[in-house]
Formats: structure tokens, sequence, C-alpha cells
């Protein structure tokens, strides 16, 4: 059994006052109930009316001033406006608060000072609660005052309230403790749900061509076609008839995504010499105009014109149209596959791309981000360490981002989020990033910086149960290794609409039944998972706030396919942990042989002969023991989702070459002596398996060779012991044959010699083929 991870590495559980009250029965009685209820007061400043001027002009540039102790809050200012509209909200945490009263004052924008106008007070006592889902309160017109309190010209629409991170104005409101956040920032530290964008495979299937027109009419024409789709490319091979109607039936699969912004351009070309190449025509397809594919049926074939490229002569540009030429394809959106953006292996949705093969969705997963800490300073603002952090969590086709938290290594986030559940056998993927597009640092160009991610399978939580736990942030940092980034605290619950619906999914496919009727090779999943990841990455790069590149390849794991020798080393190490098992029985069973334990050896003596005497209680003995097994392990369950494991992943003793390889880019920048010596060791490791594998190769071929007559003495050894063990099979019972052979295997050590037994001798004297090799 694999020794338990460091203290420091490990799963903690905690107990917090989740939706303001504790945990009953493994359950909780309010709806936001995930995460620690924080109370803030809100002020939605809407519009003011009849200002009075202040300029020497005449008019007036107002804007507005929420003041709350020593927190100030601004809307933007209108030039010349009397009447302006900002429905700006600003959010105070109550915890921070220090005053007992709110100011809101209206201030006149200026050159040298800006100019009081006016203001509205309140006494924080009397500010009313609301609680969702009470509908929000209606905001009201005040008369605003002087310095003084007295009545002056003008009226501001507020509403003031006291309310949680509940409330629907939360996500978008003004936050006190962002107030060092300026203009454009403020958009990306807000939390925000975005979805996935709809990925459809575009299978091209390239059939013929007909009456194309070579510059060249001397020489058989080399033609290939090119398909491009945005920044994808691919190219049938050059086909084999070398005449102007060359066929090829290839099939071109592509990734694109709705709404479909590129066409699909097909290019026939022509070969003409080495690194040149003659357009002969090109096809544009708009992809809205694509038969949408749902099941196995074929879809008709189209013939489409090839239009000449343009040819440029001078300042002219002509374009030539050859209706002659044509091209014969058949082109479809496959509907009935999962376009796969992630690795199968934890992957957050296995649902078809087409919508109306959806099955109904089985249960809600709903996970509660509550804190962080410890985290790491991630950069250095004004002399020390800090870290502007906020969480991605990613489930299916929407992904959600918190509000960013500044200058804090202890953030609460408490906020909650839901997602509709259609396999249990899916990955929720948790991210923590530090955001460094804040106070001017986007000009510098930078990345946000990771800082670790949780994985959680729902198939290991139990139904209706709130799992609330640190989580520990492991990151592998070059060239230092392992490193713990923080912890990070969740409440999950995954909650099942049918216990029945929800086991029958376990007798389905994993994926849709397009990936087994017409299956994909794992290179093309592999290059087309490539291209779903580029354009999940672009498209939710362009939100606002953007969900940058390097957030969402992180998420995704895209660089998970890798060549790393730590995780060759981490895959070797699980093999033999699944075969440890078997290992281990084959130890237990060479003890019985040598009976190392009498007693166990002669109860196993009996069970073998009531098993030979009555056969049919094999296969039920089978079974009951492992049911037994299973009731056994029950007590040893486990009680928490599983985390990242340092050990299993072999991060802890890595070594700091082999780190350095893995944060290798590819192709390599490293100079050519580290390239070589690594080279060098791939080779090593690449020997030994080879060895492995010619041993497997070598047993497989002495089976085949018993009865080939490549050695014609042992076949006719063979063939004579097949002969005379097949009569004396027939005239002897199975059950006194099984009898004997037990009681051979299981004989005593002082009837046993070291040496190997004659079957073994003979078997190792077989030929192969590896007196024939090079």
């Amino acid at each position: 059994m694999q020794r338990p991870p460091p203290e420091d590495y490990r799963l903690k559980e905690t107990s917090p006052h989740l939706g303001g009250g504790g945990v009953a029965g493994d359950k909780l009685t309010s709806t936001y109930d995930l995460v620690e209820q924080m109370q803030y007061l809100y002020v939605r400043v809407v519009k003011a009316k009849e200002l009075p001027a202040k300029d020497v002009t005449g008019s007036c540039d107002p804007y507005v001033e929420v003041k709350l102790g020593n927190y100030k809050g601004k809307t933007p200012h209108f030039e010349k406006k009397a009447n302006p509209e900002w429905n700006q909200v600003f959010a105070f945490s109550k915890e921070r608060i220090q005053s007992t009263g709110i100011e809101v004052v209206v201030m006149d924008k200026d050159v040298v000072k800006d100019d009081f106008i006016g203001k509205v007070s309140f006494d924080l006592n009397e500010v009313p609660k609301r609680v969702p889902p009470d509908s929000p309160l209606a905001p009201q017109w005040y008369r605003l005052e002087d310095r003084k309190g007295d009545k002056v010209k003008g009226e501001l629409m507020l509403a003031v309230w006291m309310g949680t991170q509940a409330d629907e104005a939360f996500p978008d409101a003004w936050h006190a403790d962002a107030a060092a956040v300026h203009g454009e920032a403020v958009a990306n530290m807000r939390s925000k749900v975005y979805l996935s964008p709809k990925l459809w495979y575009v299978r091209v299937n390239i059939i013929e061509a007909q009456d194309l027109q070579p510059s060249d009419k001397g020489r058989y024409p080399e033609v290939y076609v090119k398909a491009i789709i945005g920044n994808q490319a691919m190219r049938t091979r050059v086909s084999q008839n070398r005449t102007i109607n060359p066929m090829w039936n290839e099939d071109l699969l592509f990734v694109a995504a709705e709404p479909f912004e590129e066409p699909l351009i097909l290019s026939v070309e022509d070969r003409v010499g080495p690194n040149k190449d003659e357009v002969l025509g090109k096809v544009m397809i708009p992809l809205q105009s694509v038969h949408r594919r749902f099941d196995y049926k074929p879809v008709n074939t189209r013939w489409l014109n090839l239009e000449k490229h343009v040819v440029v002569e001078g300042d002219q540009k002509k374009k030539e149209v050859k209706f002659s030429s044509r091209i014969h394809l058949r082109i479809c959106l496959e509907g009935g596959y999962h376009v796969l953006d992630e690795s199968t292996h934890y992957s957050s949705d296995l649902r078809p791309t087409a919508k109306p093969l959806w099955k109904p969705s089985i249960g809600v997963l709903e996970l509660g981000i509550l804190s962080a800490q410890g985290l790491s300073p991630m950069k250095t603002r004004d002399g020390r360490g800090t870290t502007d952090a906020y969480c991605v969590a990613k489930y299916g086709q929407k992904w959600i981002r918190t509000r960013t938290i500044i200058d804090t290594p202890i953030p609460k986030w408490n906020e909650q989020y839901t997602w509709e559940v259609y396999d249990p056998c899916t990955v929720i993927t948790i991210g923590v990033f530090d955001n460094s597009h804040l106070h001017g640092d986007k000009a510098s160009g930078s990345k946000d910086i990771r800082i670790g991610k949780v994985r959680i399978r729902l198939s290991t939580l139990e139904t209706d149960r709130v799992y609330s736990h640190w989580y520990p942030l492991l990151i592998l940092h070059h060239p230092s290794g392992v490193k713990k980034m923080g912890e990070i605290q969740l409440a999950v619950r995954f909650t099942s609409s049918s216990l029945l619906n929800t086991l029958h999914i376990y007798s389905q496919p994993l994926l849709p039944k397009m990936h087994y009727l017409y299956p994909l090779s794992v290179t093309q999943l592999d290059i087309l998972r490539n291209q779903a990841t580029q354009i999940v990455s672009m498209r939710l790069g362009r939100a606002e706030p953007p969900l940058r590149r390097e957030v969402v390849e992180y998420m995704l794991d895209k660089d998970s396919h890798m060549w790393s020798m730590r995780r060759s080393k981490a895959n070797f190490f699980r093999i033999m942990g699944v075969l440890g098992g078997l290992i281990a029985v084959g130890r237990w069973f060479d003890q019985i042989c040598n009976w190392k334990n009498p007693l166990t050896t002669t109860l196993i003596h009996i069970l073998f002969i009531i098993l030979v005497l009555y056969p049919e209680l094999i296969l039920p003995t089978i079974f009951l023991y492992l049911f037994l097994i299973g009731i056994w392990y029950y007590r040893w369950r486990p009680r928490h989702p599983p985390h990242m494991d340092t050990r299993l992943s072999h991060a802890e003793t890595v070594h700091p070459d082999e780190l350095d390889e893995e944060f290798d880019t590819f192709p390599t920048s490293r100079p050519a002596d580290i390239v070589r010596m690594r080279y060098d060791r791939l080779r090593s490791v690449a020997g030994r398996i080879q060895t492995v594998v010619g041993d497997l190769a070598t047993q497989g071929e002495r089976l085949q060779n018993l009865l080939s007559w490549r050695d014609p003495r042992a076949t006719a050894l063979f063939v004579t012991f097949c002969l005379i063990a097949a009569i004396v099979l027939y005239v002897t019972p199975f059950q006194v044959v099984a009898l004997v052979s037990g009681f051979y295997v299981l004989r005593h050590p002082r009837f046993r010699h070291k040496l190997p037994s004659v079957p073994l001798n003979f078997f190792r004297r077989l030929p192969a083929k590896t007196d024939s090799m090079l």
C-alpha cells in the first residue's frame, strides 16, 4: 500500500459556518448554503436631476462620491449635464465599516478644485436589510443638502440597503476593498460566468476533381487539395492518378465553433517543383450552410465549381473563373461526436455536440469557494510581496471566475455556483491564479500566474453530503520542484435527482456512440484536441473580463500529453501498483505450495477437493469471496475526495534536469550539449523497454512455433504428447485429472527440486525469430 502524503500536503477537513449556520446531518437548511454569509452595505446611485450650474460657463460636470469612514468610491463624471445617469452600485464589507453614517456627495468636476453641489446622508442603523429572493429595493429621490444640512437645488435617486454576497448586485458592484484599482482594470477583477463556445467536428471528404487546367500541359500534374479553416490547415496526399481528373477519397477533420466566423477554403494545387505549387482553383464554403449530421447516415455529395486564383499583372488584378473545373466532395458538421478539449481521463463533459442527442440531467453539482490561506507572494509592489488572487472553476461548458481579492494572502471569496450534471464519472477543476492586470500591470504584457489547482471527481462523492476541506495548492516549479503555494477551502455537494438514472449511466458507453461506430485515431484526437483548446482559449479571451489564454490552457491541461520522464516513472509505478495485487497472490500461492504454513496449506487442499468434486460451486465461491472482500474494505473507504498526490506523481524526488526537460518548450530551446545528454538518456531508457518488448515477442513466437514445425523434433514431441494426453483425458474422468494435477502442484517441498520443470525446459528450447533479426 502506498504511503500517505506528507502532513503539509494532505487534505484537511473543516467545519465552517456555512449559510450562516452549521451542518446538520450532512445537509444544510438554507439556499445559499455552501459559503459563509458576508454582510455588505450596498449603495446604488441611479441618477440626478436639476443640478445647479457651478462653472462660469453656466454648466455642470457632475460625479458622485460615496463616503463611508476612510473608504471613498467615485462614479464617472459627465461633462455639461445637469441630469446625469450613472446606475452604479457600491459595496462596503460590514467587517470593515468603522463609521455610523454614510454620505453620498454630488461634486462638480473642475480643473483646479472640484466644487461641492450637495449631499445625502444616512444613518447605518436605519438602513433596511434585504435577503434574496426578495425583490430589489426600489430607488428613491432624495433632495440634496448643503454642508449645514439645509435643502439645496437638485435631487439624487438612490437605494441603500444591507445584503449579502447572494445579492444580484454583488458581481458588478464597486468594492471598497478594491479602491486602489481604477479605470479599465476594474473590469478585470469582477466575478463572471462564461460559456465555452459550441464546438463541432467538420468532416471534409475530398473525393475527386474534374477538368483541371494546369499551366504546363506537357507534364503529369501532381495534384493535392489544401483545406483551411481559420488557422487550421490540412492537405490530402498527392493523387496517385496523375491526370486532370485526380481522385483522393480522403477525409480531413477540423474543429469549428459557433458562431461560425471563418469559412472553409479548399484549394486544389499542383506541385510543379520543390517548394513551388500552382493553385489550379479555389472554392469558399460558409460553414453556416453545411449539413449537420447527428448519426451515421451517409451525407449527400456535392459538385462545386472551382474559382481560378487571382493573377496580379502590374497594378491590375485579373480574376479568372473556370466553370469547367470542379471538385466533388462530401462535407458535414458532426453532431454525434463529443469534441474533446480536455483529457478523457479527467473530462468534465462527455455529451455529443448536437443538443437533440443530450440525455436528461441526473443531478446538480454545487460548489462553494470559501477562502484561501498561506498564499505565496506572486509579485512585488511597493517593495513588498503581494498576491491578487482569483479562482476559476470549469465543469462542462460553464466556466466561472470569482472576483479578485487584492493584496492579501488570505482572500475570502464566499461565492457559490451550480452546474447541471449529466454524467457522474466526470471531473470539476478549480484553479487559483494571481491577477497581473491590475494597477497598470497591463502595459507590461504580463500573464496571470498560476498558483495551483484542484480536481474533484464527482463519482467519488456521496449523494447529498457536503464535503468541506482545505485543499493544498501544489505546483511544479522550475527548478525547485514541487512547491506548496497555499491552501484553498472548498465546499462541494452532489445532489442526484434519481438514483436509478445515476446507476443506469454506469452501463452506458463513456463517449457518444459515434466514437465507437466510426472511431477517430489517437493521432487525430490529439490534433483535434489541440485545435479545440486554441479555439476555446481564443473565444474566452475575447470576453469582458477576459479569461486569458494561459488560464484556459492550464485549466484544460494543454501540455499533459508531452513527454516527461517524471510522468513516465509515475505511470510505471502505477502499473506496478496495479500488478502488486497479482504479485501478492502469486507469493501467497508460492507459500502454499512450499508449505510455509501447514494449516493454511491443508485447508487449501480441502477447499480444492470440494471444488473439484462439486465444480458448480466454483463461480458462486469466487463471487462470494469478492463480496466479502468488498464488505471488509467498506470500513476503510475514503472519507474525502481525492486530491493532488505528490508521491504518486513522483514530484518530490524529481531530478532537476528531468524537471528542466519537462518545462522545456516544443521544439526544444536548450543548448545542443544538454539535448544530446537527454537524447542519450532517452536512448538508454528506450533500450530497456526494447529489451522487455523483445522478450515478450520471443515468448509469443515460441508459443506459435509449438505447431509450426520450425523445430521439427520439438513439434514432433509436442504433437505426440498431445495425442497421448487426448487419449488419457478421454478415458480418465476430469475430476481425477484435476485432483492429480492439483496435488502435484501443491506437493510437499521434500518432493520438489530446484531445477526448472520439464515443460519449462522444453518451452525455453523452442525457437524464436530473434536469430533472423539484423
